[in-house]
């Protein structure tokens, strides 16, 4: 079928015997425009189905009022939850959002990163795909004048605005709980340490134990993408060990749930013979035979702090310091690893 040729300010002023100017002046309800001119104008518009390009006229003026948000994965209510309080806070400051997801791949983020230059969006919101090492897409936002913020995965040598949790502190809070429980054998399924957050995790992991003093074994700090089948691999692989954890600390709850998957079908009792601990708050976190314990990250309020931070950067008078806002993790404990609950 023919695609239908969308209709111009010049068909109208066609149709109208009046200048282009006149029909754009018209349509933006200019006051040298007398109220006959802009009623024929506007019904003229809609037999014809005119549709304003508000990004050419936007672009004109300078301002797009349209923020691009990178996340890594759209399957995950962390990153969904603050996709929607960043969008919150920005319609009702006059921007309009474009989200794109990453997959975790680190080419689909620069093409991605690419694409929202080129449509000259007034910013970008961004947390780092797990693939994501060289950062010169990162400094190319930076270079074109638009203004980044990072939220969860971000590195400081890129010098913007952060928002995220304290996930050095977070670990500490999980080793604790677990050294509660009078679990001493506790494994760790990691992100990747090239990402900073998962870095910190690990890092907070193995000074707990020391804290502790609990051996930290290399051989149970296993890295991965924390997918589902990641976590049901790792799972498999720690109860294949001569020395089995007693305890099991992952750093995503998607992962956690593979993990858990696993200790079921191999009747192992959660958590009186293997505690085991994830990380967001996942919805299903709640909802599973045990439930999990979790850490809580904030993401409505990461959204909207990352949000607010963009529409700072955005004022005539921009700040000239870096802001980073990091909040306190909260453990929510559940089936998983209270060893006390009847």
């Amino acid at each position: 079928m023919e695609n239908k040729k969308k209709s111009t300010i010049k068909d109208i002023a066609a149709v109208l015997g009046l200048t282009p100017s006149a029909v754009s002046k018209a349509l933006s309800d200019h006051p040298r425009i007398s109220d006959k001119t802009k009623i024929a104008v506007r019904q003229v518009a809609q037999e014809l189905d005119y549709q304003p390009n508000f990004l050419s006229s936007a672009l004109r003026k300078g301002k797009s009022n349209l923020v691009g948000v990178i996340i890594p994965r759209v399957n995950s209510h962390f990153f969904s939850s603050v996709v929607e309080n960043i969008e919150k806070v920005l319609n009702l400051n006059g921007y309009n959002i474009i989200m794109t997801q990453s997959n975790e791949l680190y080419a689909k983020e620069c093409q991605e990163i690419d694409t929202l230059l080129k449509i000259q969006v007034d910013g970008i919101i961004a947390s780092m795909a797990n693939e994501t090492i060289d950062l010169e897409y990162y400094e190319k936002i930076k270079s074109k004048g638009t203004e980044l913020v990072l939220f969860d995965r971000g590195e400081e040598e890129l010098n913007v605005d952060y928002v995220g949790i304290d996930d050095y502190k977070s670990s500490h809070l999980v080793v604790d709980h677990l050294v509660s429980q009078n679990c001493k054998r506790i494994a760790h399924i990691a992100g990747f340490h090239h990402i900073r957050i998962y870095k910190e995790r690990i890092r907070g992991y193995k000074d707990a134990l020391e804290k502790w003093n609990l051996s930290v074994q290399e051989d149970w700090i296993i890295e991965s993408n924390l997918r589902i089948d990641d976590g049901r691999r790792i799972m498999q692989q720690l109860l294949d060990a001569p020395e089995k954890p007693d305890a099991v600390y992952v750093a995503g709850d998607i992962a956690a749930l593979g993990a858990l998957q696993v200790l079921l079908e191999n009747n192992i009792k959660v958590p009186e013979e293997i505690a085991l601990i994830g990380f967001s708050d996942e919805p299903f976190t709640s909802l599973t035979q045990p439930s999990i314990s979790t850490v809580n990250q904030h993401s409505d309020q990461i959204g909207k702090l990352a949000a607010e931070a963009f529409l700072e950067r955005m004022k005539k008078t921009k700040k000239k310091t870096v802001s980073r806002i990091i909040l306190e993790p909260e453990l929510i404990i559940r089936q998983s690893s209270d060893k006390n609950v009847e």
